[in-house]
């Protein structure tokens, strides 16, 4: 069978320039990085963000196994079917992080004929965004300790540093470092940590920013730690929010690259939602939906991470507001929901995906508290039985909404022609009444709170020592009308990844919360989530190389 990378490569590409004029763009308006992709100017940015607004279109998803989803795939293979069916539309996703490319994961730019090219440049490298993201958080760390080196005039307190190091790779031996070591010169001692670039909040930030100039005021806003008396340091007060921005400068501007069938897409910032935020730019989506008749888009993991993230965080913050949610689903994750194995899940069991349908219907019910209307796309495998379709396709009838078998994989745009056409029904039906989950006014804890019962259905929510008076003194400085971002993990709607379906009644347990006040939000640590993953038994990385013809192998 011919593998997603052979049938990247295949792709009969259009020149760069060609799809910024399907946007309404001209030469000025982009920077092309090669033939294949570029970004968009600032000025083209700002000069079309005037321009009426289409229609935004979320594709989230069941809790995510390893037997895949494909969320990616179809937010590429809906953004072609709509092209099909005659709307101009624009996909929206995030860019890759070499952590899972290299550890578990793969690649993220889609799979089979759904695919966004060029496949190998947007899973490695890319414009180098991430490298800038690093670049200017590790320049902020610098600053800090050079600061206490030469005399420490704010009166830094370093027990009290709150700004790790990142970098854009799994490794677990940095997630706690101590530094300064072998003398004097080398600085002060002290204990510190790496967390993966995309938790940076440098990161949030660059996907949250409006323009260059909210850019440099979020990075000048972010608390790096506390003074002597327990007072809060920005980086602003470092002076390092100017080079920072700098650094970021063209890291900001939106890149645009195309799918295999010719569509425009933006590609752009990289957050996880089961650390951070989970969603692409704020520029990005802004000047597709300029451009565009439809813009769709993603957010990373289920709908109980990254489609919460997404409403409660980005919509909030950047007044953007969905018309309607495409919730991704697979026979063989349902299964998996409903306890099979993932070597049995070749085998016909449609009492397995009853069960797994408890996962589903969970997550309707969470998107419909954000009153929006929704549709189940069924993404495709080619061992798929009749009697387990039916299955989902009732239970669906039951919730009162419509399941849509997908075939974008194999088919493209043409396979997702329906799910299309359904999308555009609801999107144009004006049912669409957004509201966030909770109020900007509800304490921090309070809103911890509501998403833990209201979403993930926990019986309690469980602080560790320090953290109700930390969010405390957080909402007495002004903190308070801030979202949050739970960290937890990805697999379960519970803090415990073993537990699939839709489990009910446990403890959240937040062992740690962190203020983000550039970015805009707090995030609460949950469980045993980590913020610098490891990589596997048997990393990705051992199978990828170059050919005899120079060719990259093993990448996805």
């Amino acid at each position: 069978m011919i593998t997603d990378i052979e049938i990247a490569r295949q792709a009969k590409k259009r020149p760069i320039s060609e799809i910024a004029e399907r946007l309404g763009l001209g030469a000025h308006d982009v920077l092309p990085y090669g033939h294949d992709k570029a970004k968009i100017s600032h000025d083209a940015v700002a000069r079309v963000a005037a321009q009426p607004a289409g229609r935004l279109i979320l594709v989230t998803a069941i809790s995510p196994t390893p037997a895949g989803e494909g969320k990616t795939t179809t937010t590429v293979g809906l953004g072609d079917g709509l092209n099909r069916i005659g709307k101009r539309a624009t996909i929206c996703i995030r860019e890759a992080s070499l952590g899972p490319n290299f550890g578990m994961k793969g690649g993220a730019a889609g799979g089979g004929r759904a695919q966004i090219v060029p496949m190998e440049d947007m899973n490695l490298h890319f414009t180098g965004d991430f490298h800038a993201i690093t670049s200017a958080h590790n320049l902020l760390a610098a600053m800090i300790d050079n600061h206490m080196y030469w005399g420490n005039r704010l009166r830094i307190d370093s027990r009290r540093i709150t700004w790790r190091r990142v970098m854009d790779m799994n490794d677990r031996a940095l997630r706690d470092v101590a530094i300064g070591l072998g003398g004097v010169a080398n600085g002060f001692t002290r204990q510190t940590g790496f967390d993966i670039t995309v938790a940076s909040e440098v990161m949030a930030i660059l996907c949250l920013a409006q323009d260059l100039d909210d850019l440099e005021q979020r990075l000048g806003r972010i608390v790096i730690g506390y003074d002597l008396d327990r007072r809060p340091v920005t980086a602003a007060d470092l002076d390092a929010h100017g080079a920072m921005t700098v650094l970021l400068k063209d890291a900001l501007q939106p890149n645009l690259v195309q799918t295999l069938e010719n569509n425009p897409a933006l590609v752009h910032g990289g957050p996880f939602a089961n650390i951070a935020h989970g969603c692409n730019s704020v520029m990005a989506t802004r000047t597709a939906l300029a451009t565009s008749d439809y813009v769709v888009t993603e957010a990373g993991f289920g709908a109980d991470l990254g489609a919460e993230k997404f409403f409660d965080i980005k919509c909030r913050l950047a007044g953007l507001s969905p018309a309607a949610v495409v919730l991704v689903a697979t026979i063989r994750a349902l299964k998996m929901n409903g306890g099979v194995a993932k070597a049995d899940l070749a085998q016909e069991d449609p009492g397995a995906v009853t069960r797994g349908c408890a996962n589903l219907g969970r997550h309707i019910e969470n998107l419909r508290s954000f009153n929006l209307p929704v549709v189940v796309a069924l993404n495709h495998f080619d061992g798929d039985r009749d009697s387990e379709l039916s299955v989902v396709s009732d239970f669906c009838a039951k919730h009162g909404i419509k399941m849509v078998v997908a075939r974008h994989w194999a088919q493209g745009g043409e396979g997702a022609a329906d799910l299309a056409r359904e999308v555009v029904s609801l999107a144009e039906g004006g049912a669409a009444r957004f509201a966030p989950l909770y109020p900007d006014s509800a304490p921090l804890w309070e809103k911890i709170e509501t998403i833990c019962g209201r979403i993930y259905r926990a019986a309690r929510v469980e602080a560790a020592p320090g953290v109700l008076a930390q969010l405390q003194a957080w909402e007495a400085a002004g903190h308070g009308h801030m979202p949050v971002c739970i960290a937890k993990t990805q697999y379960s709607f519970s803090t415990d990844p073993t537990r699939f379906g839709a489990p009910d009644g446990h403890i959240v347990p937040v062992r740690e919360v962190r203020l983000n006040a550039g970015a805009g939000f707090i995030v609460a640590i949950c469980g045993e989530i980590m913020t610098m993953p490891g990589l596997p038994r048997s990393p990705a990385a051992e199978q990828i190389g170059l050919d005899h013809h120079g060719q990259v192998k093993g990448l996805f």
